[in-house]
């Protein structure tokens, strides 16, 4: 240890900050009595979670809130009411040993939506107090048609919608999971939220993480925040949803943007949703697919607040 001894605390922290992985910087801690007071001082972590649990269960998943939201929009409060509400606190209790969290990835064991065999549904949502932005992508392997692209796109309006609520309703899920830890380390700046099986990313930027700690800092509804602890989700707000679809390829892309003061339209709509679509998938594997979809015809929705 004399060699290491001879190392400064921050060349040790750079270190730290390089290995990021919460259960080895816990292990770490067990080393010495410098590295024990040096470890929680770590800003960048990578927080791997083996299985989501709650104060009251220790087999508590995130499908069960995700069922649960989906009964909200389907059945009358009181059904809901019947199924057990519990607080996932897992995240804020490991991360509670450090102090100078700066970047956080949080990575979950599975991805959150249960689809159709042959269905991939990929989705990349910012947030802020509340959801911002989300990108869908979607795909069914070994997709046919008659060559009806119309009536095909048509028939699956339907299943592409519950693609794009599914999504919504996951990354909701998500952010809400995180609401302690972002009001209990006031200097991170960027969050990072993502599962293995890399079905889904819900990003928390330094502006979205000031405006969620202010808002809940002058929040003075009471019955919302009771209201999103039954859901276990954070309320998505009205939005504008622009899809597009190939039918030749099978693949479907949506872009989903909150709007305050009603759907925004026009040419900048247009280059603005592009962006964020090219911002979420093209670098990635789909990035030529996606490029293809933004040059074919857009239909507009509009989604109210649930």
């Amino acid at each position: 240890m004399d060699g290491l001894d001879q190392l400064p605390d921050s060349l040790i922290l750079l270190i730290f900050n390089s290995v990021s992985d919460v259960k080895t910087l816990i292990r770490c801690r067990s080393v010495s009595k410098r590295f024990n007071s040096l470890v929680p001082q770590t800003e960048s972590l990578l927080l791997k979670i083996d299985r989501v649990i709650s104060s009251e269960s220790d087999s508590d998943s995130l499908f069960l809130t995700l069922f649960k939201s989906f009964l909200y929009l389907i059945f009358p409060k009181p059904t809901v009411a019947q199924l057990p509400n519990r607080t996932h606190t897992y995240p804020a209790q490991i991360l509670s040993q450090f102090q100078r969290i700066r970047e956080l990835h949080v990575e979950l064991p599975a991805g959150d939506l249960h689809l159709e065999k042959g269905t991939v549904v990929k989705w990349r949502a910012e947030f802020g107090e509340t959801l911002k932005t989300c990108v869908i992508f979607g795909f069914r392997l070994g997709n046919r048609n008659n060559g009806n692209y119309e009536a095909e796109f048509a028939g699956g309006l339907k299943t592409r919608v519950m693609w794009t609520i599914s999504a919504l309703i996951a990354a909701s899920i998500r952010h809400f999971l995180l609401r302690e830890v972002v009001r209990e380390h006031n200097g991170m700046e960027k969050l990072v939220l993502t599962d293995r099986e890399g079905e889904g990313v819900v990003v928390v930027e330094r502006q979205g993480l000031r405006e969620w700690r202010t808002a809940r800092e002058s929040h003075v509804d009471v019955d919302v925040d009771e209201e999103d602890e039954e859901r276990g989700r954070t309320v998505i707000p009205s939005a504008r949803m622009r899809m597009k679809h190939e039918p030749r390829l099978g693949t479907t892309l949506v872009v989903v943007r909150a709007v305050k003061d009603g759907a925004q339209i026009g040419r900048e709509a247009d280059v603005e949703d592009a962006d964020l679509a090219l911002k979420a998938f093209g670098n990635g594997a789909y990035g030529d697919c996606v490029r293809e979809l933004l040059k074919v015809k857009s239909y507009l929705l509009e989604m109210n607040s649930f």
